[in-house]
């Protein structure tokens, strides 16, 4: 999961300050998802992440 977000962030060139700002997701739960030592989270969160970087949730948290 972890993979995917900063895969898509770093596609849109963004920090991961910058996603936690344009998400409204702290850079902790970002930086925790991104690296697997946070493993749930909310569903509002995987909007807001999801919405930010201009994808459908899951495109980010989902395997095909």
């Amino acid at each position: 999961m972890g993979y995917k977000i900063r895969e898509c962030r770093k596609e849109r060139s963004m920090s991961q300050c910058e996603l936690a700002e344009k998400s409204g997701v702290s850079r902790t739960i970002i930086s925790g998802l991104e690296n697997g030592t946070i493993t749930t989270t909310t569903t509002d969160t995987l909007l807001k992440i999801a919405k930010a970087l201009d994808k459908k949730v899951s495109d980010i948290f989902f395997e095909a």
